[in-house]
């Protein structure tokens, strides 16, 4: 859905997600740490739904993502916001930031520990001393439901829009499978149907935690009363 940032937009808007609040859990878990935090680096920010908010609480704030698309779109939902196209294994940009946070699971997408160890390297390479890590996770193995079936239809803009998925899990390689079913219907061009599939890691807790001392940072897990599995936090030691 990373070719298609309209869909993946108008999907999550008509679903009714709360960016709002899972933006406000997140500030919270970045202030209660560091209280006087004035910049904050969305990673894998997608159409910059979070940003928005965050931009609210932050005095400065900015994004990357790896998608061309998710980019586009997210500069045109958050004018004004640098956005950079980047790998979160391997972000180079020229400053650092109080906070960087990782929302809607995308660390799930990691292929192995190596490479989440990278990611968390990178984001403490981007924070000041005493800066906060927050990292939204994917489901572990233990929390994982396989065969999860999960459909919704939005009208959203004119278009209606259906997805239908079907996750998996693969116990070989610890990781789940989830195949997407889209049909749009829409005036102007009739009705289209795509796939998409996402495979994603079923890090253990202890893989996550191993990360993020790894690059140096604190960390405890954050449950939370949103739809999704958790955060886990972390502080840069000042020291670093």
């Amino acid at each position: 859905m990373y070719d298609r940032a309209d869909i993946y937009e108008a999907i999550y808007r008509g679903r009714g997600k709360d960016y709002a609040a899972e933006s406000a859990v997140t500030v919270r878990a970045v202030l209660d740490r560091k209280p006087d935090a004035t910049s904050l680096l969305d990673v894998a920010c997608g159409t910059g739904s979070h940003l928005r908010y965050f931009s609210e609480r932050f005095a400065h704030v900015e994004g990357v993502d790896l998608s061309d698309d998710m980019v586009r779109t997210a500069r045109t939902k958050v004018p004004g916001v640098p956005i950079h196209q980047g790998d979160m294994r391997d972000l180079r940009l020229e400053r650092s930031f109080s906070a960087v946070t990782c929302m809607f699971s995308s660390v799930g997408y990691l292929a192995t520990t190596a490479e989440l160890d990278a990611a968390l390297r990178s984001f403490a390479r981007h924070l000041t001393p005493g800066g906060v890590a927050v990292v939204e996770p994917w489901w572990s193995p233990d929390t994982f439901l396989p065969g999860y079936v999960a459909g919704n239809v939005v009208e959203v803009d004119g278009r209606t829009i259906s997805r239908v998925s079907h996750t998996v899990r693969h116990d070989e390689h610890c990781v789940s499978r989830m195949e997407v079913h889209y049909v749009v219907a829409e005036p102007e061009h009739g009705i289209q149907h795509f796939t998409d599939t996402h495979v994603m890691t079923l890090f253990t807790r202890e893989q996550y935690e191993h990360a993020f001392r790894a690059a140096g940072l604190s960390v405890e897990f954050v449950p939370y009363d949103q739809a999704g599995p958790g955060l886990f936090v972390g502080v840069l030691g000042a020291d670093r």
